[in-house]
């Protein structure tokens, strides 16, 4: 895990981490080890049908390019960031590996391990979309695992949808003196975001928008030629993104007009998509939370099942069945440079996974030692 988490790996640059992931699958005996065109690694315990249980966990991490990561040890807890998001899930995923080709358990159905790219932020889940892009994968896989930090006492069962937007709006600029009464992007963006502040939410279904990120202009005494926002829709209703997708687009547009009937001038705008997460639900029939719901009882953990934006969105808006956990261990400061991860109750959260796993791919035989 400690070395792992200091290879870094920034969304849509984690080939580094894939070629060490693609190195331990097959160190660890798994076959048909491979990277696919999105960057995604593969490797398979092949069973007896060729359907498959999918176990996966994210590569990426949201820590910037150039940032150094090196693991601290304070008081029993390793500290750095990503050192549980998803350093925890994929030190899992190969703690699952070896421990099945250890056992020599054979399964009915064959089991494929993935780490795959592009889960965090702007990465939009990419890696699982290219994953489940071909038909015949979506046929075969009959449920996933996703593996994401270490809470145990958390399972993903449905899909928090979300878009993501980028919103700019450009004009021809000046100084604020001598081109006073030019349009101003910064205003007109400001408008915008004034009147998304009005609109009216409801408490059910739970929806939220956010704008996390705004930039505009280059000095105080200029009036600039662009200003941009990046804005987070996010419902458990594909619905109210909907709506609330157009409110945004309309929002822009009055601002825009209200801003060029003030001032003298033309604004361009341009709004451009960043992410689409879908909304998904499984089933309270579901054979996978069947399972789990089983194991946690007879390991006595108590598990709260909740809905959140994770890698299981994609197989779940496909109809298959999917669930997110931890890998076990406690953790803490997420996404954050004090990010730690303490490996007490790993070894819990691993039984937990291994006995999940068993269950819902069907064993065949016990043939190690």
């Amino acid at each position: 895990q400690i070395e792992l988490t200091e290879i870094p790996a920034p969304t849509f640059q984690e080939s580094a981490r894939a070629q060490y992931m693609a190195r331990k699958f097959r160190e660890l005996g798994l076959k048909h080890v491979r990277l696919d065109e999105a960057g995604n690694v593969l490797g398979e315990k092949p069973g007896k049908s060729s359907n498959v249980v999918a176990v996966t966990a994210h590569l990426d991490t949201v820590v910037p390019p150039g940032v150094p990561i090196q693991v601290q040890r304070n008081n029993g807890r390793f500290c750095a960031p990503g050192i549980s998001d998803n350093g925890a899930g994929l030190a899992a995923l190969l703690g699952i590996v070896a421990t099945l080709q250890k056992s020599g358990i054979a399964t009915d159905l064959s089991l494929l391990f993935l780490a795959n790219v592009g889960e965090e932020g702007e990465g939009d889940l990419h890696g699982m979309r290219h994953f489940f892009s071909r038909r015949e994968m979506c046929q075969r896989t009959a449920a996933v695992f996703v593996l994401d930090g270490s809470a145990i006492d958390h399972v993903t069962v449905a899909g928090l949808g979300s878009r993501r937007f980028l919103v700019e709006i450009a004009g021809p600029g000046g100084h604020s003196w001598s081109d006073f009464g030019r349009v101003n992007p910064i205003q007109a963006l400001s408008s915008a975001i004034a009147e998304l502040g009005r609109i009216s939410l409801p408490s059910e279904p739970r929806t939220s928008w956010n704008v996390g990120m705004i930039h505009g202009g280059t000095a105080v005494n200029s009036i600039p030629q662009s200003a941009w926002m990046k804005v987070d829709i996010r419902s458990i209703s594909a619905e109210e993104i909907e709506r609330l997708s157009r409110t945004l687009e309309a929002a822009v547009r009055a601002a825009v007009e209200k801003e060029t009937k003030r001032a003298s001038g033309g604004l361009e705008t341009k709004i451009v998509s960043l992410g689409d997460r879908p909304v998904a639900e499984l089933p309270e029939s579901a054979r996978i939370l069947q399972v789990v719901r089983e194991v946690d009882q007879h390991l006595g953990i108590r598990s709260k099942m909740e809905r959140s934006s994770t890698d299981a969105n994609i197989p779940l808006s496909l109809g298959i069945e999917a669930i997110a956990t931890g890998g076990g261990g406690l953790s803490g400061d997420a996404h954050t440079l004090n990010e730690w991860y303490d490996p007490r109750g790993r070894e819990l959260g691993l039984k937990r996974l291994l006995l999940a796993i068993f269950l819902t791919a069907g064993l065949l035989e016990e043939a190690g030692d």
